[in-house]
């Protein structure tokens, strides 16, 4: 297995960064809050690390960004971080990036084509939804207090606000990664990516 290289590092770093800004993206365009909903573009950039720097680097970017929050780094969504955080019904989505960029990378990795890059991220967009909410509704069942009458089909009910923004940005991901592939990826410099991840 190929240690990362200082560019790895510096991609995966901007990748975290990314993450941090996507989480709290409201905070800068509060624009982006919908019937109350704010709209954060954490799923988008998880899955974008995946498909760009491939299985390893976009699930360790991806595990920094999980790790920072947790030592008491504010780059969760509200500028949270800290411990606490472990038990918080939305924190299976934090933990769902790492999974998300992994396996949407290691699609990618098997055949780079213009559809792959497309099914990769919405795949990459399914786990994260799957994985996040089944966290939540076991959190609110078994250490959280649940809302009155809470159910698991409420837990999807819930989902489906932010479900066809997270569709189309899924799908943006993909068009842009696989534009990035043809242009500035493909370029001698950065040939190493596709090897290392």
């Amino acid at each position: 297995m190929k240690k990362f290289t200082t560019l790895d590092l510096t991609l995966g770093a901007i990748f975290v960064a990314m993450m941090t800004v996507g989480a709290n993206i409201t905070s800068i365009a509060p624009f982006m809050v919908v019937g109350g909903i704010p709209i954060t573009l954490q799923t988008f950039f998880a899955i974008l690390s995946g498909v760009v720097l491939g299985s390893r680097l976009g699930a360790f970017a991806m595990f920094t960004y999980a790790l920072l929050g947790l030592v008491g780094v504010p780059v969760y969504a509200g500028f949270k971080g800290g411990m606490v955080s472990l038990i918080s019904p939305t924190f299976g989505f934090i933990l769902s990036f790492i999974l998300t960029a992994f396996v949407a990378g290691k699609l990618i990795e098997k055949k780079r084509s213009f559809k792959m890059f497309i099914f990769a991220a919405l795949i990459g967009m399914t786990i994260n939804y799957v994985f996040g909410t089944n966290w939540m509704y076991l959190a609110y069942k078994l250490w959280f207090t649940a809302p009155e009458g809470f159910t698991y089909k409420m837990a999807w009910l819930w989902m489906v606000v932010p479900l066809p923004k997270d569709i189309l940005l899924a799908i943006v991901a993909g068009i842009m990664a696989f534009r990035l592939e043809k242009s500035i990826l493909s370029k001698r410099r950065f040939k190493h990516i596709k090897k290392v991840a």
